[in-house]
């Protein structure tokens, strides 16, 4: 009884253990995916590593200004490089005493109040500034400046103005801010470093003459250029544990189990189909993100089955997964949309087409006459779609009228069918053109996976249109 006793405790104890140590891991790689938090050295960008790093370093050390656009596709790493070299700029301790830092965002900061607002707030000026009043955004911005000064300018301290979604602030206003940042970092002022980190490529067309001319051009290009073996090299070191883990055993036994991972075929196929979709390094982040949340105590070690799972959900289509919600009615109205794109050849459609299958002259007449010149409705026999429709979607004809017209509203809502235009006060909402935004593909592997579905509408989905 002793024995089984000590063997229940130790069990639970090696458990509550073993429990911990999963909280750990989920922590430890949750916010390493989620946080741009770099470990361990870049991945093909050290030569732009230096580069910014020294130009930070003539800033905060030196006393010098400058300014640097830092140019990659989404994902490519641009906010990761930036992040890895504050972080090395602030272990040191002249810099760490010395350095401002102002972040401001395109998609937040929409125009200069807005933005010289964040300023203030992030310097730390409120109370400064207090009431007064400027003449001009220069002169507010030059009085914020001043208010840091202390002595000359190379015992100023140094500001680092990040701008993240630069290319959104050069559609403000006369581009007042980016005029004033860019002309105080020419000046012998305050010194002051402006970083701008952009998806766009021609960014430097977007700029103003007056402003281009006081920008420096220097600008570090990013593109993720690895090849497949160093992304396995990364999907290694973003899944592996760091050496300073609590539970050293533990740790030992996951990063064996992801070097058995990168090893794995299986693995290697989920990967090599990221690889070619996207490099970017964020799709891998949520790959693994997905793959992590399984694991538990009593499944302790992520599997090739778990990645398999998280590539499923990854690569799962949205609006496929949008029609598995919808009723039958619905569905079937999809499918008259289907059929209809089918033997028209994408022409655009008006719920009226869909309800009855009519395409009478006296439609076509009034259709062409009130809407846009652009569409013309061919001419076709109409009783050959009519009766393709009360052969097999014979089950719409179950409801009014009305209730086909809330479900195709329904359908409109979830923008699974979307209007070509706006709508008019002179067309009826029975008569506005639509256009499906599901192809043949999605619809029929929607049907596939939705639960309890018809066989006749299954049959109506896939049957051929050539006897028509």
């Amino acid at each position: 009884m002793k024995t089984s006793a000590m063997s229940k405790r130790k069990s639970k104890e090696s458990s509550g253990a073993n429990g911990e140590c999963i909280s750990e891991v989920q922590k430890t790689l949750r916010e390493r995916f989620c946080h741009h938090y770099a470990i361990g050295k870049l991945f093909g960008t050290e030569r732009q590593y230096r580069h910014l790093l020294e130009l930070l370093k003539r800033t905060t050390v030196h006393g010098e200004s400058n300014s640097a656009l830092i140019i990659g596709p989404r994902g490519s790493g641009k906010t990761a490089l930036l992040n890895h070299v504050l972080k090395e700029l602030t272990e040191m301790k002249e810099v760490r005493e010395n350095l401002l830092e102002v972040h401001l965002n395109g998609l937040l900061q929409t125009n200069d109040k807005v933005a010289l607002k964040e300023i203030t707030r992030q310097l730390h000026l409120e109370n400064v500034v207090g009431d007064k009043v400027f003449g001009s955004f220069a002169e507010n911005l030059a009085f914020l400046l001043e208010a840091l000064r202390k002595g000359d300018r190379t015992s100023s301290c140094p500001v680092l103005f990040i701008l993240d979604e630069f290319d959104l602030f050069v559609h403000h206003k006369n581009q007042t801010l980016l005029y004033n940042l860019f002309d105080i970092s020419q000046s012998a002022q305050t010194p002051v470093t402006v970083i701008g980190l952009t998806c766009r490529q021609d960014i430097l067309e977007l700029l103003e003459k007056r402003v281009k001319s006081r920008f420096s051009h220097r600008q570090i290009y990013l593109m993720n250029s690895f090849d497949f073996k160093q992304y396995i090299r990364i999907f290694k070191e973003q899944l592996s544990l760091p050496d300073e883990f609590p539970d050293e055993s533990f740790a030992q036994k996951w990063n064996n189990n992801v070097q058995h991972l990168s090893e794995d075929k299986t693995v290697k196929d989920i990967l090599q189909n990221l690889f070619h979709y996207t490099k970017d390094l964020r799709s891998l982040h949520l790959l693994l993100m997905l793959a992590v949340s399984n694991v538990t105590v009593h499944h302790p070690l992520t599997t090739a089955s778990d990645l398999q799972e998280a590539s499923k959900q990854i690569r799962m289509d949205s609006k496929a997964n949008i029609v598995h919600g919808l009723s039958v009615l619905e569905i079937c109205l999809i499918i008259a949309m289907k059929h209809l794109n089918d033997v028209y050849e994408g022409e655009p459609f008006n719920f009226q087409m869909v309800y009855n299958g009519e395409r009478n002259t006296s439609t076509l007449q009034t259709l062409n006459h009130l809407l846009s010149p652009n569409f013309f409705f061919p001419s076709v026999t109409d009783t050959e779609f009519q009766k393709f429709i009360q052969r097999k979607a014979h089950c719409m004809y179950n409801f009014e009228k009305p209730v086909v017209m809330k479900a195709f509203e329904h359908l409109l809502q979830l923008e699974l069918v979307k209007p070509i235009e706006r709508p008019s006060v002179r067309v009826q909402r029975e008569y506005l053109l639509m256009k499906l935004v599901l192809d043949n593909n999605q619809i029929m592997d929607a049907l596939q996976a939705y639960p309890n579905c018809p066989t006749d509408v299954k049959q109506w989905a896939a049957s051929s249109l050539s006897w028509l």
